[in-house]
């Protein structure tokens, strides 16, 4: 079998944090942070484009801050975040020009990448950087982002990095060498699973419950990246890092999961919209209108049967059949309270039922991806 990393054009790989800082005195692991630097140039020397999606800023300051022992504040946190960022810079750009490559950072937050103009214009920063043989090392701007306007994982984030700058290859290096069956620590009859194809709800149910709050990732947000990725084009691999030369040992056929890309990414604006992290509402559809929407039809009011949230004008909601499965997302053509009044009602009836006209379609099939 190809390997696929070898063959890979553009590759996003993120470090957690409990890779890239010993636990025990909060000390970067400059070996090991080195080692990753030589597989990157590796990776350059092939021609293949790398962008670094790093954890650690936090886990770095804590010492220095005198914040160990204990859990941290949100205040404790953004403080710590702004510290500890400069030192995880810095380790970045040092240990990339011992490999004669000019390290790049960036800071977001989710609206960098829900926001389609903020979306487009990140993405623009990121594709010249690359352009000029830069390698972007990025974080969540943790020293502002409160816990209502996180990402909260950067498995999630790295997928949508991966999304916006249209990467073919995401890899989520872990403390595991990828997915099993079952939590090979509890059961040892757990099977490691080479290639994902599809990621049906048995295998969603195989990362397990989310963390609280989706705090700290787990196998659980790693699934949910792999959903993000694969239906962006991406494929996704996750892999051990616990070793030095991480990324050399997966060039070299090493043990990982491969998550393998969805055949029909769509536009890329579709793309996006099927990326999307946060959705404002849910719109229930009956079986003639989920039927219809499968065979690339718009959204018509007369197929809706529920609306649920706030959300205002060409907001981002999730559609649902009457069995509560997600089979869509899309933008609104109304706000939740016109939504309301026009559910059920055929598009003629609109004027009499708001008192003016409107679009035909809740939601256009323009603004409108499936998620199959």
């Amino acid at each position: 079998m190809t390997n696929r990393l070898a063959e890979a054009r553009c590759v996003v790989i993120k470090i957690g944090s409990a890779l890239l800082v010993d636990a025990k005195n909060a000390e970067l692991r400059h070996h090991w942070l080195s080692t990753v630097c030589e597989d990157i140039a590796r990776l350059r020397a092939q021609g293949t484009d790398v962008v670094v999606v790093s954890s650690g800023a936090i886990a770095l300051a804590r010492v220095r801050l005198g914040l160990i022992g204990r859990r941290l504040r949100l205040d404790e946190k953004q403080a710590a975040a702004s510290v500890g960022q400069i030192q995880l810079a810095q380790a970045w750009s040092a240990a990339l020009a011992l490999q004669n490559l000019t390290a790049g950072q960036l800071l977001l937050t989710p609206g960098d990448t829900e926001d389609r103009e903020r979306h487009l214009n990140a993405r623009a920063t990121l594709r010249t950087l690359l352009d000029l043989g830069c390698v972007p090392v990025i974080n969540e701007n943790d020293a502002i982002a409160t816990t209502e306007i996180r990402f909260g994982d950067n498995d999630r984030l790295a997928a949508r990095v991966a999304q916006m700058i249209g990467a073919d290859t995401l890899v989520l290096l872990s403390d595991i060498d990828g997915l099993y069956t079952a939590d090979p620590r509890l059961d040892p009859t757990a099977e490691h699973l080479p290639v994902v194809d599809a990621l049906t709800e048995t295998i969603m149910a195989m990362g397990g419950a989310p963390p609280p709050g989706y705090s700290s990732g787990g196998m659980h947000t790693k699934l949910l990246a792999a959903q993000i990725a694969t239906r962006a084009g991406a494929r996704m691999a996750i892999a051990s890092g616990l070793s030095p030369h991480p990324i050399s040992t997966l060039l070299d056929d090493g043990r990982c999961t491969w998550f393998l890309a969805s055949e029909d990414a769509g536009s890329a604006r579709k793309r996006w919209l099927a990326g999307a992290l946060q959705t404002k509402g849910r719109v229930t559809v009956d079986q003639g209108a989920a039927r219809a929407l499968l065979n690339g039809s718009s959204l018509l009011p007369a197929g809706v049967k529920a609306i649920e949230g706030v959300f205002a004008q060409g907001e981002l909601v999730v559609i649902l059949d009457e069995e509560g499965h997600e089979i869509g997302r899309g933008l609104t053509a109304y706000d939740a309270e016109d939504s309301r009044k026009i559910a059920g009602h055929r598009s003629e009836d609109i004027t009499r039922c708001l008192g003016h006209s409107g679009r035909d379609e809740l939601i256009h099939r323009d603004d409108l991806v499936l998620i199959r």
